[in-house]
Formats: C-alpha cells, sequence, structure tokens
C-alpha cells in the first residue's frame, strides 16, 4: 500500500541491514515470522502466533481498538517488535484493473481518481489507494489499482501508532502470499486458495500480480462443527478426526467421509466457478486469458487428506500444497524451522517479511 521506492533505489547496505518482521492479522490471530539474512541464505529467527479474542477484529475491521492495542503491546513486550510489515484484510480491499488514456494525463493518481468511483462502493475522498502498471503502449496505461476505505487503514494506524510499534508497510494479503509461494519472476497464471479457520481466499496471480481475489465465509472450523453436530462430539475430538481421515474413504469412516464431503463440496463449487469464468471471459480488453497452469493449496487447513485430490479431479488440472520457502532457502541444504504443515500457514508473514529482501 506504500511503495518504500527510496529503499529500492538506494538499499540499505548489506552489513546493516536489519532483522524483517512479518505480521499477519485475522479475526483469529496474529501470526508473526522474523527473517534474517545469513551469508548463504535467508533463514527464519522466529516465529509465532497470538490469539486474539472474539469480537475484537471482525471481517477485517477493528472492533475494539483498545483491546488490539494491549494484544500488540504485549506482542513488542514480548518479542521486542519495533518495526513490522502488516497484511489489510482482503475483505476490506478493492482490487481492480484500469486503462487511462494518456492524452491530456497530467497525473496517474489524479486519473484514477476521477474513475474510482465507478468502480469501487465509496466515494474517492473516503478512500486510499495505491496502483502498479502492469503495462503500457503509445495510448494507455493499464494499472492494478488496490482501494481501501479510509476509516480502515486509519484504525490500523493508530493501533499501532499507540502500541509504539512503526508499520513500515500495508500491503494486500493476497500479494504478501504470492511473495511467498510464486517463485521470483515466475510469469505463469496461477489460482491460489487460502483455506483457513474460518474463511478462504481465492486469488488469481498472473506474471507475479493478482489479478482477481474472493474471500468465502468458511473455513476448517466450519468443518469440525459439522462433525461435531452429524457424530455428536466434542469440538476437539471433530477436529482430531477431521485431520486423522480427511477425505479418506473406508469402511470405519464412512460418515465423517460424508460430513466433510458435503463442506468441502461447498469450496469446490467456488473454486470451479471462478476457473471456469477466468477461461471463458475474456478481459477488459477482449483478449484471451492466460490458462491457469495449476492450483496452489495454503493455509492451515490446506492440508486436509484427499483435498488436493479431490479439487483436482474438480478443476481438472494440477493441485497442489504450497511451497512456501521456494524464495527463502533451498529445503535439501537447510532445513525450517518448523514443520511442513505449520508453514502452509505461514505464507501471508513469511511473504510480508521477504519484501525487505525483494531488492537485495
Amino acid at each position: 500500500m506504500f511503495n518504500d521506492l527510496f529503499k529500492r533505489f538506494f538499499p540499505t547496505p548489506k552489513f546493516l541491514s536489519l532483522p524483517s518482521f512479518g505480521l499477519d492479522i485475522s479475526d483469529e490471530s496474529i501470526k508473526y515470522i522474523e527473517l534474517v539474512k545469513t551469508k548463504d541464505c535467508i533463514r527464519v529467527n522466529r516465529y509465532g502466533e497470538k490469539k486474539i479474542p472474539v469480537g475484537i477484529i471482525e471481517s477485517g475491521k477493528i472492533k475494539d481498538q483498545k483491546k488490539m492495542e494491549e494484544i500488540l503491546v504485549e506482542l513488542r513486550e514480548e518479542e521486542g517488535l519495533k518495526t513490522v510489515r502488516v497484511s489489510l484484510p482482503e475483505e476490506q480491499v478493492y482490487l481492480f484493473n484500469l486503462k487511462l488514456g494518456k492524452l491530456g494525463l497530467e497525473n496517474v493518481r489524479e486519473g484514477i481518481e476521477l474513475s474510482l468511483e465507478e468502480y469501487i462502493p465509496i466515494s474517492a475522498e473516503d478512500a486510499i489507494f495505491d496502483y502498479e502498471l502492469l503495462s503500457e503502449d503509445e495510448q494507455s496505461l493499464k494499472l492494478q489499482v488496490a482501494a481501501i476505505p479510509k476509516n480502515v487503514i486509519n484504525e490500523y494506524l493508530s493501533v499501532f501508532k499507540n502500541s509504539k510499534i512503526v508499520a513500515s508497510s500495508f500491503e494486500l494479503e493476497a500479494q504478501a502470499i504470492v511473495r511467498s509461494i510464486i517463485k521470483k519472476d515466475d510469469p505463469e497464471t496461477y489460482m491460489i486458495v487460502d483455506f483457513g479457520k474460518t474463511r478462504t481466499g481465492i486469488f488469481i496471480v498472473s506474471n507475479g500480480v493478482v489479478i482477481f481475489t474472493s474471500t468465502l465465509d468458511m473455513g476448517g472450523v466450519m468443518l469440525s462443527n459439522m462433525i461435531e453436530k452429524d457424530l455428536n462430539i466434542s469440538f476437539d475430538e471433530a477436529e482430531k478426526k477431521k485431520k486423522e481421515f480427511g477425505l479418506k474413504r473406508n469402511a470405519s469412516n464412512t460418515e465423517i467421509f460424508s460430513v466433510i464431503l458435503n463442506g468441502v463440496s461447498i469450496l469446490r463449487d467456488e473454486i470451479v466457478k471462478h476457473f471456469l469464468y477466468w477461461h471463458t471471459h475474456k478481459d477488459e480488453e477482449g483478449k484471451d486469458r492466460p490458462p491457469i497452469k495449476k492450483v496452489i493449496l495454503c493455509g492451515g487447513n490446506s492440508n486436509l487428506i484427499g483435498l488436493a485430490e479431490y479439487f483436482s479431479v474438480s478443476v481438472k488440472t494440477s493441485v497442489e500444497l504450497a511451497d512456501v520457502w521456494i524464495n527463502i532457502m533451498k529445503t535439501d541444504k537447510n532445513i525450517p524451522e518448523m514443520s511442513f504443515d505449520q508453514s502452509l500457514t505461514f505464507a501471508s508473514a513469511l511473504g510480508l517479511a521477504l519484501r525487505d529482501f525483494e531488492h537485495d
């Protein structure tokens, strides 16, 4: 959301470079991770998760600023946080492509501002936006614009300021995930499914740029609640059975398989809908869209047994679990500080922290 151009062109000398902290904030928790650069690679120095009680953040909006500040102060004191990069909630960010004619255009930001209300349901004066140049020719510019309501970003700025933590940047969660799980300079097109606890993000990325985002109010907790209710067992037991059996069908778990299948079919339908729309509708310029090469799963519930295979059959393309270390370390030479299952939940936090090393 805030471009640090100075740092890009005048980078900090390597012997002075500081550790980089990424903070991924959701309605339920803050995931944090610190990356440091060693002689041979970038490595994880520390990481963790701090729970956020229900009601403090709802759908990405801070509802109780005082309580949120208290949580951040605790985190600052426990981990010594000073400067962090922070993710913005997908639910509150509007993302769209815009074509601006160059004729008579003196200022790109003013041109975007004049067009803003055609694309988002809030006034230009109530929004903060940033943009990325996708392409240009002699007549026009093709831009990707991300906009967020001022009151939302002001809430985040306020809680960090009052917590005495410097937020050096705010960034779309989807773009942070892309930086973590898509190899740098990869020009291909992918669909990313971030299957979390209470919500799922579906993103399409092409040439390293997030083109489309959608958020679905369902996640792993919904599946566990369905098992709990159907089998009349405790939530903890339902969680255990979900992880143990997943979509693995045999004579002993027919009922669990059926319940989980009913739940993930909702997500499957959304994935298929967006996948088909992408391939059957032309872009804003009337051109065919590049085909989605594969679907990549991340998030804490993406490793559900049989899930990747189930989605693969539905979309008839390759579906695989993300490698969050692809731009950080070679796992055959360096053993990551966390398990593979854990790493899937830290894709966004890792991508945020990795931004400090982008232009080395």
